[in-house]
């Protein structure tokens, strides 16, 4: 849990008191208290989960500088390609970044590793170490955020929708017996999301009994062999930004939506051809699945376990449509046109 509290302090120059500076100290993602003088006016972004909850509380007039991927984000690039690229969320430009002078700089809880805080610490840059990427703790770092960047009724109505989101899956689930096998696969081939997975959790969210989940580590590498005994009955393929941007031949068409469908069904096409695959049920039947990293993880995970809900309970949820969820999130709290595929 993250707890929150306020500390008035009178700023004293000398001995006098020449005005009343507001203080909140938040508790970050690794348990450690940390002190930010309100109001915050100029912020640093490293990770793309904090930078979307940023724009979805409407504070991105607030970013002074971004990671240097920020290229590969479709719903913020346009309006902040222009931004200061300062590193990412494993390694940063100290130099520039203590140019830019920010009141805070917002990134993972383990990266950047602690070397972060005392490079800028003696500049009177504060890190605030949230993830964002976590469903158990995302609605309690959402409202931290809110607090800290003076966004608080925001951050009640992005938690709002999470929470109600979640409830709505949940009532659709209610019920549900004999959850179908599951096999989930990353980015890399045979590369699958073991116990304590964010893709485990994910699978169990949406009703799913992932095939992995006695494994003995998170992430484990497995054989194709493994896969054929255990004859899964959906696969999910989780693709990364970068996959779904495959330009596949024959297409003349420049829109994203189109380019990005081929993609994500190349993808698909290519799991199913695999040697051996043929005798697997969801091959079988046709029940491979292709999500894309932009809703399996982070700010949007619960739109990506509504497409697995989907998928996992085709019948029941037969008039239920993920992506109306999607253009709901991207409009209200975005108010940016809804386009591309993020799912197949």
């Amino acid at each position: 849990m993250i707890s929150v509290f306020i500390l008035l302090c009178l700023s004293v120059s000398g001995t006098t008191a020449v005005g009343q500076t507001k203080i909140v100290e938040i508790q970050d993602a690794n348990g450690n208290f940390v002190q930010v003088q309100l109001p915050v006016q100029r912020i640093v972004v490293l990770t793309s989960d904090a930078l979307e909850i940023v724009c979805a509380l409407k504070a991105d007039n607030l970013i002074t500088g971004v990671f240097t991927g920020i290229s590969r984000e479709a719903l913020f690039e346009a309006k902040l390609k222009q931004k200061p690229k300062v590193g990412d969320w494993r390694e940063v430009n100290y130099e520039l970044l203590a140019e830019l002078k920010p009141d805070i700089v917002l990134c993972y809880a383990r990266s950047p590793g602690k070397n972060l805080e005392k490079k800028l610490n003696p500049f009177g840059i504060k890190v605030i170490r949230l993830n964002f990427f976590k469903l158990e703790t995302l609605d309690q770092e959402i409202k931290t955020l809110g607090l800290i960047l003076g966004k608080a009724e925001q951050a009640e109505a992005l938690i709002n929708w999470h929470q109600n989101r979640l409830q709505f899956l949940q009532e659709k689930l209610k019920g549900i017996k004999n959850p179908p096998d599951i096999y989930i696969e990353g980015d890399s081939r045979y590369h699958t999301a073991g116990p304590g997975s964010g893709g485990d959790k994910m699978c169990t969210l949406a009703g799913g009994n992932n095939i992995a989940k006695n494994l003995s580590i998170p992430y484990p590498e497995i054989t194709c062999e493994w896969i054929l005994k255990n004859n899964p009955e959906v696969i999910i393929k989780v693709a990364t930004r970068g996959s779904y941007n495959i330009k596949a031949k024959n297409i003349k068409t420049d829109i994203k939506s189109k380019t990005r469908l081929v993609a994500l069904k190349t993808i698909q096409e290519e799991i199913m051809v695999r040697p051996a695959w043929n005798h697997i049920q969801a091959v079988k039947q046709k029940r491979v699945h292709v999500i894309t990293n932009e809703i399996w993880a982070g700010p949007r995970a619960v739109i990506g376990a509504s497409y697995l809900a989907k998928w996992f309970f085709p019948e029941k949820l037969k008039h239920f449509n993920p992506e109306e969820i999607h253009k709901e999130y991207i409009n209200n709290f975005h108010n940016i046109k809804f386009q591309g595929k993020y799912a197949y």
